[in-house]
């Protein structure tokens, strides 16, 4: 992923991979109007916090001053903090500044994804490592390497990776789709791991560590994440296992006193009871469907940013 962009300003327009295609098929969407944006949004054409904050500004530059259309954006998902940070951070400003103000977030979020890889791997110790993961946190949820990923990516770079154990990431295979796509680009060792399989194989004693990323961060250090992330916590805790966040200042929301503040989006039935299409339930089943969950800052061994570690 170094030498793709997951998102970038391109001759007057956003262009950003289409998520829902992948892994079957590498798609470049153009993107011209904010409806086309929020579209896309909320389809989870492009996701993933960071990457979710740069699409906010630069959609800023796209509404050209329609206060309605930029309030309609910074609502588009509502977990994710980065998005409504990176939308307020822009609005308002003239157009030329805007733009400037959005392409830099954009290369922000490059050196942080940088500088978090390098914390991260500092932090961990031991080499042949074992990394358990959920969702995706890879350049794809980012601009360019990612979060949990991008520390996954420079401890192969060392040379001191010696698998990733990749959740699958129900119900829409986030995980499976996009995160060993990611990896196996990366030439980085895995597999793949049903997400009730993980608090056991962490229970057996062969992981040696957990990184998620995370959609918003709490001023208590309490953690909205991909839903399947508490699970993990809990079973990293029991284990003895290191469970770490890896997540950009920006997503660190010191409005928000703890998790219990944290709106958690809701996506619906459709989701859950069929895959890809394909119906996996009778007609007419109910499903609950929240998108994160919160994880408690008193099982998170340590926030990593760009330019700290936190220990909540």
């Amino acid at each position: 992923m170094r030498h793709v962009r997951t998102i970038d300003w391109v001759d007057g327009a956003i262009e950003m991979i289409d998520q829902t295609r992948l892994p079957d098929e590498l798609v470049t969407l153009r993107i011209t109007t904010v409806d086309e944006l929020i579209a896309a949004i909320r389809r989870l054409a492009v996701r993933g916090a960071p990457a979710l904050g740069v699409a906010g500004a630069l959609g800023v530059v796209l509404a050209r001053g329609d206060q309605e259309a930029i309030a309609r954006l910074r609502a588009a998902r509502p977990t994710a903090v980065n998005l409504a940070w990176a939308v307020d951070r822009v609005a308002g400003l003239p157009p030329a500044k805007a733009l400037r103000a959005a392409l830099r977030i954009r290369d922000d979020d490059i050196a942080a994804c940088v500088a978090m890889g390098e914390r991260g791997a500092d932090l961990l110790e031991g080499d042949r490592l074992r990394i358990m993961t959920v969702c995706n946190t890879g350049g794809l949820a980012c601009v360019e390497r990612g979060t949990a990923l991008g520390v996954v990516q420079t401890l192969h770079e060392r040379g001191r990776l010696a698998e990733v154990l990749a959740l699958e990431t129900r119900p829409l295979l986030q995980g499976a789709r996009l995160t060993t796509w990611e990896l196996a680009r990366m030439g980085a060792p895995h597999r793949l791991v049903v997400d009730s399989a993980g608090p056991y194989l962490l229970a057996r004693g062969g992981v040696d560590a957990v990184l998620i990323g995370a959609d918003r961060i709490a001023a208590n250090g309490d953690v909205a994440n991909k839903v399947g992330s508490y699970a993990l916590a809990l079973g990293a805790e029991r284990a003895g296992v290191p469970f770490i966040v890896v997540a950009p200042e920006s997503t660190v929301d010191a409005g928000t006193p703890t998790g219990e503040h944290i709106e958690i989006e809701d996506r619906g039935a459709e989701e859950v009871v069929s895959v890809r299409g394909v119906a996996t339930a009778p007609e007419g089943t109910r499903a609950a469907n929240p998108a994160f969950d919160v994880t408690p800052h008193d099982l998170v061994t340590a926030i990593v940013t760009e330019s700290r570690v936190i220990r909540p």
